[in-house]
């Protein structure tokens, strides 16, 4: 399993943006999995997770009806997250990840991208 995220970069408060993830190694279809984020001098923490086929989705709170998790399995097992509406507290490091158990805030991932830093502005 090989998590590469893209699209990060610098948004105004209120903006949005598109993260991906691409399994290099195209092995994660059966894999449950997830976005993690660790701002600067704070600890990692869930941000969003998929199950394998798609169909279920859990958010932390403090993202909930502003971001959104998505995946496209025909392509290259591809997961998304898109960001609306974001905040200044939404700046950090975003962390793909893997794992063949469903993924939450109590279960840390048996497998990680290198993250991708997205920035908010005011």
């Amino acid at each position: 399993v090989q998590l590469v995220e893209s699209g990060g970069g610098l948004v105004q408060a209120g903006g949005s943006l598109r993260l991906a993830c691409a399994d290099s190694g195209r092995t994660v279809r059966r894999y449950a999995m997830a976005w993690y984020r660790q701002a600067l001098a704070k600890e990692r923490e869930f941000v969003a997770g998929i199950s394998w086929t798609g169909t279920s989705t859990t958010y932390a709170d403090s993202v909930k009806g502003r971001f959104t998790i998505s995946r496209d399995n025909a392509a290259d097992n591809t997961i998304y997250l898109q960001m609306n509406s974001l905040k200044l507290e939404d700046t950090a490091v975003y962390y793909c990840a893997a794992d063949v158990l469903p993924l939450g805030p109590k279960r840390s991932p048996s497998y990680w991208g290198q993250g991708t830093q997205v920035t908010v502005s005011s």
